[in-house]
């Protein structure tokens, strides 16, 4: 496309229509994370901690796409319950290296198995070859922008 040209019908635009996919996915799961009183930043950030324990607040924020300040408010929400513990002090340099309490890990838990629920819901119209397909897709998508 040049431009000056449209984009045309957005029911056929690829970006309207991931946008769309993405932003019903992320209202599903603020719904279906409520009932454990957790928003889906706190919940990616328990999931990114479990899976890559003493990240730091920006490592952590780039990780879960969030701003720095907004990953701050959301590691003193989660500490304040008991989910996540960080140092008082750096151990080295500045970084607050962040991991989950036990009760981080129970909650987290609970959270995984809502948002795979959710997931599973999101791509029921498609066979296990199509859902392959379609994550694959989406990294070439993501790989093109990034390069």
């Amino acid at each position: 496309m040049s431009q000056g040209e449209t984009v045309g019908p957005l029911d056929l635009s690829v970006g309207y229509m991931l946008k769309r996919a993405a932003t019903a996915l992320r209202t599903a799961m603020d719904t279906a994370l409520r009932p454990l009183d957790l928003t889906v930043p706190q919940y990616s950030c328990l999931e990114v901690l479990s899976q890559r324990p003493g990240l730091s607040n920006a490592e952590l924020a780039r990780a879960v796409f969030v701003t720095r300040q907004s990953m701050n408010l959301v590691l003193r929400g989660l500490q304040d319950r008991g989910l996540v513990t960080r140092p008082t002090t750096a151990p080295q340099g500045r970084a607050l290296p962040s991991t989950l309490t036990p009760a981080g890990r129970e909650r987290l838990r609970a959270a995984s198995g809502i948002v795979r629920t959710v997931e599973d819901r999101m791509l029921a119209p498609f066979s296990a070859a199509q859902r392959g397909r379609l994550l694959h897709d989406l990294a070439a998508c993501t790989d093109a922008l990034s390069e």
